[in-house]
């Protein structure tokens, strides 16, 4: 069994000032490590959030670690965004030099750890799910036994359809690329993509030079999420599934017509079908350029 490490490696404190494992002795603590783009994070912060509130006056503190994936997540003025709309109220560290995540030898994004009061780490997991387990470990840790939390995930946080997910994370820069086709829109092959109009491969992600570039992708899924980031100013969109208005098949940041705005970095919900889960082509064309995306992921 392994005790609590340090946490002096973060960059700055959020909703707290700085803690120290000396300093939590006496409380049960949960260690989460995020970044405000991952979408299998954002579907456990409802579960997070309700526990953080739940079992505060029973002893439970719950600390975010925010280690970023992208580089624009360093940014520390848009992890604060993120913690303030995301409605984060508990400590956060951010973890900009990756000191806390070597600390825990951590590799993935959510993780938990379950700390007792005596600073030893009894438990973990990683990814999503097994909510019910985890909050029992909370409770055993707490010595309480009650009703476990009711949540209801909206927008991106809600459960991913995970029976009719047929499509993977797909990163679109350089370093992790696959499945990039360079076939037309209505020709593409489930799970490959495609670009159009004149964009700059990076590292991390594509960045579009001139306006009306599009990205298009082969899908099956409930849920289509895009990580967007505007270079300075807002970047309108407009979306269409198999060349049409998304209508009733909207996400949360696109109106039925398609039309939508980037306007901070962070993850877009797209699309979300309301009935029967079928392969659609997804087509998403920017107004402005200056804009770049990293990374879909479906639900």
């Amino acid at each position: 069994m392994t005790n609590l490490p340090h946490l002096d490696g973060a960059t700055e404190w959020l909703n707290s000032p700085p803690l120290t494992p000396a300093g939590l002795r006496g409380r049960v603590v949960l260690v989460q490590f995020w970044t405000f783009t991952c979408i299998n994070w954002l579907r456990t912060l409802p579960y997070v959030r309700a526990w953080a509130e739940k079992y505060e006056n029973d002893g439970l503190l719950v600390l975010g670690a925010h280690t970023p994936e992208f580089w624009f997540e360093q940014d520390l003025d848009n992890v604060r965004r993120a913690v303030k709309e995301m409605q984060i109220e508990y400590p956060v560290a951010v973890d900009n030099d990756y000191a806390i995540w070597d600390a825990f030898a951590n590799r993935y994004w959510p993780a938990l750890y379950f700390v007792d009061a005596e600073g030893a780490i009894r438990d973990h997991h990683f990814g999503e799910g097994r909510y019910e387990q985890s909050e029992r470990v909370i409770q055993q840790l707490l010595a309480v036994d009650r009703e476990l939390v009711s949540v209801d995930g909206r927008g991106a946080e809600a459960a991913a359809d995970w029976e009719n997910l047929d499509s993977p994370e797909t990163y679109l820069g350089s370093q992790r690329a696959d499945r990039r086709s360079e076939a037309a829109p209505a020709s593409l092959a489930l799970n490959h993509w495609a670009l159009s109009g004149d964009w700059t491969i990076q590292e991390q992600g594509v960045k579009l030079n001139d306006a009306e570039g599009s990205i298009a992708f082969r899908f099956r899924a409930r849920d289509l999420h895009l990580v967007l980031r505007p270079e300075d100013t807002p970047v309108r969109f407009r979306v269409s599934l198999d060349g049409e208005a998304p209508g009733a098949s909207h996400g949360t940041d696109v109106d039925e017509q398609g039309n939508g705005v980037v306007s901070e970095p962070r993850l877009y919900q797209l699309i979300r079908q309301p009935g029967r889960i079928e392969g659609h082509t997804f087509e998403i064309t920017f107004l402005e350029p200056e804009i770049e995306a990293y990374v879909f992921t479906f639900g």
